[in-house]
């Protein structure tokens, strides 16, 4: 059986499409579709169904979809394994939206001039469901914004960028105190359900500030885009350009500085797959961190 057929399958029903199972896979929505029939005609069983653009496993399919996952992590580790040289294999990252167009480009960049032979595959979510991928081990590493709770002992983190509070508010806006603006104009709430918008809650409480609530969206840039149109102001972490272009807008820092967003890299300690995520690290601190931290590090080694 070719693992390749086993990994185009799991990947079409992760995404339920067979067109973004074939954009990841780099392949055609016709080479994944006969992947899928050959491994059906191998296995004796149907494996998917389809209801318009939409892909399920069926009964048979949802059985060996465990198994299917296990094994192909087995596969990842050999290969891991048997690199004696250069980190060597595929790299599972998970990444929230604002890290996929912030900070992995610049990373990537040095990871393909530097790792050659570390493939990248990369799964965007949200920080919470990417922090449960990588305790159930289907994913190697992902950038997130910290938990809101302790990391447990089983797995690392390493910080990659501190963001601030801001509001944000129209450009034309005359006021310039951040309180004031959040508690007198229409608020556009970051999502509770994300750990920054949590974050964002728990300022507004300790502030004593009670918004005037219109919008909850889980997306930072449709915020930027509403505040832009004039429909509110909003509290945020100020995420790593790029942001939106064609905006007009005011960033107003907080007062108190102790609320910051801090996104980073979390992986599980031991895995046979650390050399390739120890690589990735490497790149992005080398990328990430300031040119002024760099050099007094560089001072205080002398």
């Amino acid at each position: 059986m070719d693992t390749r057929f086993l990994e185009s399958f799991v990947t079409v029903v992760e995404f339920g499409s067979i067109a973004e199972a074939a954009r990841r896979l780099n392949l055609t929505a016709a080479a994944v579709a006969q992947r899928i029939r050959t491994l059906e005609r191998e296995l004796g069983s149907r494996l998917v169904s389809r209801s318009g653009r939409t892909v399920k496993p069926t009964q048979a399919g949802a059985v060996i979809l465990g198994h299917a996952r296990s094994f192909l992590r087995q596969v990842r580790d050999l290969r891991s394994i048997a690199s004696e040289d250069a980190p060597s294999g595929v790299l599972r990252l998970g990444a929230i939206s604002t890290a996929i167009s912030g900070l992995l480009p610049d990373v990537l960049t040095s990871i393909t001039a530097n790792y050659p032979k570390v493939v990248v595959y990369i799964m965007p979510g949200t920080s919470a469901h990417l922090y449960q991928e990588v305790l159930g081990g289907d994913l190697d590493a992902a950038i997130i914004a910290r938990p809101p709770f302790a990391i447990p002992k089983s797995c690392d983190w390493k910080v990659l960028r501190e963001e601030l509070l801001i509001v944000l508010a129209p450009a034309a806006t005359r006021v310039r105190d951040p309180h004031a603006l959040l508690a007198t104009e229409p608020f556009i709430r970051y999502d509770r359900n994300n750990w920054g918008g949590r974050l964002v809650d728990g300022y507004l409480r300790q502030a004593g500030i009670t918004p005037r609530e219109r919008f909850e969206l889980d997306g930072l840039e449709a915020i930027a885009v509403l505040v832009d149109r004039g429909l509110g102001v909003s509290l945020v972490p100020d995420w790593a350009p790029p942001w939106p272009e064609g905006l007009s807008l005011a960033k107003l820092p907080v007062p108190d500085r102790s609320f910051t967003r801090r996104v980073g890299l979390v992986w599980t300690r031991g895995s046979v797959r650390a050399p390739l995520v120890h690589a990735f690290l490497k790149a992005a601190t080398a990328v990430l961190t300031p040119k002024g931290e760099v050099a007094a590090k560089s001072r205080r080694r002398r």
